[in-house]
């Protein structure tokens, strides 16, 4: 049987995550996170993950969603476009983005992460789980939207404080 994990992220002890020295900018920001679950596959995983005040580069290497629990942040994306975080925003960052993170507020996050796969590689995966759901009968769930649904709109954008 696989386990169902449960978590309470203000609670969790957090082990030391630290930014690479090269990528701080300004101030000393301190990381700790801790992963809260993973796949069996090892393709996708989620973690708690906090930071002290400071501005620092950040490179993704996995699809990250972020869904903020306190603090604030301050993220320019590739256009130099700065966007405000808080509590109970949402943010997505594709494999392969740059951002730089002024964190002005102790931050705590919690991070959804996916090893982005080949384009032909994920096609065949949604058309293997449709023929599962036709011979099971299943109908919904969680990645079963509408495809001409659009995006949700972006985070306000706001200038840095």
């Amino acid at each position: 049987m696989i386990a169902i994990t449960f978590s309470v992220p203000a609670d969790m002890e957090l082990k030391p995550a630290p930014i690479a020295a090269h990528w701080v900018i300004e101030g000393n920001p301190v990381a700790r996170s801790r992963r809260i679950a993973a796949s069996p596959d090892t393709t996708s995983s989620s973690m708690v993950w906090t930071c002290t005040p400071g501005k620092f580069h950040w490179y993704y290497t996995v699809d990250e969603t972020l869904y903020i629990l306190e603090g604030e942040v301050f993220v320019t994306d590739h256009n130099d476009e700065v966007r405000r975080l808080g509590p109970g925003d949402v943010a997505f960052f594709p494999a392969g983005s740059h951002s730089v993170w002024q964190v002005t507020k102790d931050l705590r996050k919690i991070a959804f992460c996916r090893q982005s796969m080949p384009l032909l590689a994920g096609f065949g995966l949604r058309a293997f789980n449709k023929f599962i759901n036709v011979l099971t009968g299943y109908r919904g769930g969680a990645l079963e939207s509408d495809e001409s649904e659009e995006v949700a709109e972006p985070i306000r954008r706001v200038s840095a404080a």
